[in-house]
């Protein structure tokens, strides 16, 4: 080794030991200054030291936590997107207008049967309690309903539709679904309580129910449709030509009577 690097390394080691033991005095100094309020200052440095360490701790655990909890998330979020597709889905294909089922018949329905006083509602109570009583006869199934979407109108051609809305095809529907349920009650009501200007009306209702066409059907005749919102009138054609072609009803003439059938979708 070069005598000049030996005295070099020797010097800086001496610098060292300078350097480390004027850091001692100092030390000792800033220790004798103040006896007896160093010890005071010295625990409430601990102390804080503590509470820092100790909160330190619970940051670290509440990290944690965190950090488990986040698979658990990601199963949320992939939960919440697959149940946003199917609402997305369900909102593409249910009309954005559903009227209310109306249940109201025509005058002629309200009227069609005599209301004939029960033994029970003049008072007169059978007291044989042993007797089965009689079976309820299934009645017809109500007409369905069937409203269209916006995507089923906007595949119909426009010089089909018109200017026809989504809200009076759908309320079409529903009074379709009202003329269907008045024949529907003429068809089942037995002959004796129908009122006699109704009885003609019946049998041949009767009769059109029971050829091939129209068997297992719900139907009404052209000339049931008097409103509120399906009218004869040029756009009540347009309405039944939309439904025509989108498969909900269609048609067929029995006799003298345009005969209109309800359908299931395709």
């Amino acid at each position: 080794m070069d005598i000049k690097d030996v005295g070099s390394s020797l010097d800086s080691l001496i610098s060292s030991f300078n350097t480390r033991i004027s850091e001692i005095q100092q030390l000792v100094i800033a220790r004798n200054m103040y006896p007896a309020s160093s010890v005071s200052d010295l625990s409430a440095i601990d102390s804080a030291v503590k509470v820092l360490e100790l909160q330190l701790q619970k940051i670290k655990i509440r990290l944690r936590e965190e950090t488990e909890a986040i698979p658990k998330a990601k199963k949320l979020i992939e939960a919440s997107l697959q149940q946003q597709k199917k609402l997305q889905h369900l909102s593409s294909v249910v009309p954005s207008y559903v009227p209310d089922r109306v249940t109201k018949t025509t005058d002629d329905s309200i009227k069609c049967l005599h209301l004939e006083p029960s033994v029970e509602d003049l008072g007169l109570v059978s007291l044989k309690l042993d007797e089965p009583a009689p079976k309820e006869k299934k009645g017809r199934a109500s007409p369905p309903l069937f409203y269209i979407n916006s995507d089923e109108l906007n595949s119909v051609p426009p010089y089909m539709k018109q200017r026809i809305t989504l809200e009076k095809v759908n309320a079409a529907i529903n009074d379709m679904a009202t003329y269907a349920e008045a024949t529907s009650q003429l068809l089942t009501a037995p002959r004796k309580k129908l009122k006699e200007n109704l009885v003609e009306r019946a049998m041949e209702l009767r009769d059109i129910a029971a050829t091939e066409a129209v068997k297992g059907k719900h139907f009404f005749l052209e000339t049931d449709i008097k409103g509120p919102s399906l009218k004869l009138d040029n756009t009540g054609k347009a309405i039944l030509t939309v439904l025509r072609h989108l498969g909900r009803i269609s048609e067929t003439r029995i006799g003298h009577h345009r005969v209109i059938l309800l359908l299931r979708p395709r």
